[in-house]
C-alpha cells in the first residue's frame, strides 16, 4: 500500500500533469485563434481590455503577475493609445473624429483590494485611465470574492477616484447573473448598486458590466439601457467605429498565460476564436450559478 508521502508525490505529479495539459490546450487554442485572425483580420475600432486581479495571490488565470501588468501598461502608455471609456464611446459613435490608430480602453471587474494596492499605483505612474466595475455588496459586507479575493474598501475606492484616472461603474450589487433572475430582482440589483456607489463616492455610475460577461434577459437588458450609457460583455474583438451598440461592448480578457505575446494580439483586436470557445464553455460552467 502506498505511503502517505508517496500519495502526496503522486497527487502533486497528477496536479502538475493536469495543469500542463490545461496550459497546452490553452496555448493551442490561442495559436488556432491567431491563425483564424489571418483569415478574418480584425476591423478598425476600439479594443476594450478586461482585467480582474494583479499580484498572483491566487493561481488562477484572471490574476496577473504585477511585473507583467506593469510591462503591459508601460507599453500601452508609450504607444499613446489608451483613452478613457467616455472618449472610447465618443469615438465609436462618431462624436469624435476617427483617429489614425485603434484606441484601447482598460477596464477591471469586481473590486478586489489589489486594484488599489497594486494596479492603481502602476496606472498613476504611467498616467493611464481605467474603469473599475464594482460589485458593491462585497465592499459593504467585506465578503470575499471567489479564490480568496479580498474586497476593496470604500475609502480605497474614493482614493482611487481622487487620482483623476479612475472611473467607477456598476457590476450589480451582489454579482447576480442577470440572465437568470426576474425583472424585479434585476431592478433591485441595479438600483442598489447605483445607490451605494452614489452614497459612498458622490458620483452616479454611468457604465455597467454584466457579471460573468453574460447578457441579461431582455427585461434586464432594457433596465440596463434605462440606467446607464454603456454596458460591457465579452467578445475578444474590436468594437467597430460607427457600428457598435454601446450596450453590447465587446471586451478582451487579459489572462496570466497571455504574457506579452498574446496580450499584444488581444490589444490588436485578435483571438476572437478563443472567446467564441470560452463563451460556449462558460454557458456550461455557469449553468447552475446565480452569481
Amino acid at each position: 500500500m502506498p505511503t502517505s508521502s508517496a500519495r502526496r508525490i503522486t497527487t502533486t505529479m497528477t496536479s502538475r500533469l493536469a495543469e500542463g495539459i490545461k496550459l497546452g490546450i490553452g496555448t493551442g487554442i490561442k495559436a488556432a485563434a491567431a491563425s483564424a485572425d489571418r483569415a478574418r483580420p480584425p476591423r478598425s475600432g476600439v479594443t476594450v481590455l478586461i482585467y480582474h486581479r494583479v499580484g498572483r495571490r491566487a493561481q488562477v488565470e484572471m490574476d496577473l503577475d504585477a511585473h507583467i501588468f506593469e510591462r503591459q501598461i508601460s507599453e500601452l502608455a508609450e504607444g499613446g493609445r489608451v483613452v478613457d471609456i467616455d472618449q472610447g464611446l465618443a469615438l465609436l459613435d462618431g462624436s469624435l473624429a476617427e483617429p489614425a490608430y485603434n484606441p484601447v480602453v482598460i477596464t477591471f471587474d469586481d473590486g478586489t483590494s489589489d486594484f488599489a494596492e497594486i494596479a492603481v499605483p502602476i496606472l498613476v505612474k504611467y498616467r493611464v485611465p481605467a474603469l473599475l466595475y464594482v460589485s458593491t455588496e462585497f465592499l459593504d459586507s467585506r465578503r470575499e470574492f471567489p479564490y480568496a479575493g479580498t474586497p476593496l474598501t470604500w475609502n480605497a475606492a474614493r482614493e482611487s477616484i481622487a487620482t483623476g484616472l479612475i472611473t467607477l461603474g456598476s457590476h450589480t450589487h451582489t454579482h447576480a447573473l442577470l440572465d437568470r433572475v426576474d425583472a424585479s430582482t434585476a431592478r433591485d440589483e441595479l438600483d442598489r448598486s447605483i445607490e451605494r456607489l452614489g452614497e459612498e463616492t458622490g458620483l452616479a455610475p454611468k457604465h455597467f458590466a454584466y457579471p460573468k460577461a453574460l447578457l441579461g434577459t431582455p427585461a434586464a437588458a432594457e433596465l440596463v439601457r434605462k440606467r446607464f450609457v454603456s454596458a460591457s460583455l465579452s467578445g475578444t474583438k474590436r468594437n467597430v467605429f460607427l457600428e457598435t451598440d454601446p450596450y453590447r461592448l465587446a471586451r478582451s480578457p487579459i489572462q496570466a498565460r497571455d504574457g506579452m505575446h498574446w496580450f499584444r494580439r488581444k490589444v490588436d483586436g485578435g483571438l476572437r476564436l478563443e472567446d467564441d470557445l470560452r463563451a460556449r464553455l462558460n454557458r456550461l460552467r455557469y449553468r447552475g450559478a446565480s452569481e
